[in-house]
């Protein structure tokens, strides 16, 4: 992964707080109709993904490289829906998408003015990593002055800085292809010119899935990021694009003074002081609900202007897209450490991990995060 901060010493970090918290998509997967082999395999992706996010952030790297590494890690897992695992279109074809936001600039990146905010990349087709691609792009402010690109020239520009591109046919798996001519109602044989596939894993929980795969930490600077990538939703009509590169709808990191009350504003304006807070979130689901609720910045919204908790504003959020027809849930991580992950639906891979380096995951709705 790409990656220029510089550790800090342990003594530095110590006394610092560090989350990561991800999601693997959110649907409509069976805890009857699953395995216990099956239900292992997801943790075991997600806890890694964890480790990798964890592993930056523990040595005082930035949460923009720590969610980079957890996505990777997921992309290039076949089970989840983005880079290796993404799902076909109505073509049979694989367009992906992904984002990136952080509550201020890294520490690493001083240049990068504080109104950049983000990135929203969509209609890939040859970049393994768009994980990678969006990092590079967001740093390459005189490249990519734009908050969202699609296509041939965002993959360009990342070729240019170094990214990987691939033949479209890495992005092909068995299982994903089968979902894609089974829901047209077609012959479910390979198409041609794909190069033989391995041994086959297990079929994946989540059929047909509309979901994606996202991070969201905390680094010991108070920075929170948010990235999400997906191949987006099977069968999907050519060139459609949904939530997860469109900021405030799939993903959004804000940070802001928090002045309220009167005592408070006397003292810190008395002291000096600008008492700060910050949110970062991360959707999976329907995405065009995601879209026409605004759902990511809503819920940052709920909690600077209603001064509701993270977990409040993030439960109502995933309320309100289910009162208007919309399936997922959300990730969602603030400047306290506080984390919130409502679904209202049968499930939602995902997972968390603090300071003390412990992996804890769930997969359905009634689950318990559990160490993996």
């Amino acid at each position: 992964m790409p990656s220029d901060k510089t550790p800090l010493l342990p003594s530095l970090t110590s006394g610092k707080s560090y989350v990561l918290v991800i999601h693997g998509g959110a649907g409509t997967m069976s805890k009857a109709g699953s395995t216990k082999e099956q239900q292992a395999l997801y943790k075991a992706g997600l806890a890694k993904a964890l480790h990798a996010g964890y592993d930056v952030l523990s040595q005082g790297g930035e949460a923009m490289d720590a969610v980079v590494a957890a996505v990777t890690v997921l992309e290039d897992n076949p089970l989840f829906n983005a880079g290796k695992g993404a799902v076909f279109n109505v073509a049979g074809k694989n367009e992906l998408e992904t984002s990136l936001m952080l509550s201020k600039p890294p520490a690493s990146h001083p240049e990068i003015p504080s109104s950049r905010r983000g990135l929203g990349l969509t209609l890939l087709t040859r970049t393994k990593n768009p994980s990678h691609l969006v990092r590079a792009l967001y740093l390459s402010p005189s490249l990519a002055p734009h908050t969202f690109l699609s296509g041939e020239t965002a993959e360009d520009i990342g070729e240019s800085l170094g990214e990987t591109r691939v033949d479209p046919s890495y992005f092909y798996t068995d299982h994903r292809w089968k979902e894609h001519r089974r829901g047209l109602g077609l012959p479910e044989d390979p198409p041609p010119n794909i190069p033989e596939q391995g041994p086959t894993f297990l079929s994946p929980l989540d059929q047909l899935p509309t979901g994606t795969v996202g991070a969201v930490a905390l680094d010991i600077r108070g920075c929170v990021a948010c990235l999400t990538s997906t191949g987006g939703r099977t069968n999907k009509l050519v060139g459609r694009i949904g939530d997860t590169p469109l900021m405030g709808a799939g993903f959004w990191a804000e940070e802001w003074n928090d002045d309220s009350g009167w005592v408070r504003r006397c003292w810190n304006k008395f002291k000096g002081y600008q008492s700060k807070r910050a949110v970062g979130v991360s959707g999976t689901g329907d995405g065009d609900y995601f879209i026409r609720q605004a759902t990511a910045s809503t819920i940052a919204h709920r909690v600077r202007f209603l001064k509701q908790s993270l977990a409040m504003a993030s439960a109502s959020a995933a309320n309100d897209l289910k009162k208007n027809g919309g399936i997922g849930g959300v990730i969602a991580l603030d400047d306290k450490g506080n984390v919130a992950m409502p679904l209202n639906c049968p499930g939602m891979y995902r997972g968390i991990i603090r300071k003390d380096g412990v992996a804890k995951t769930a997969i359905f709705d009634d689950d318990v995060l559990e160490e993996s």
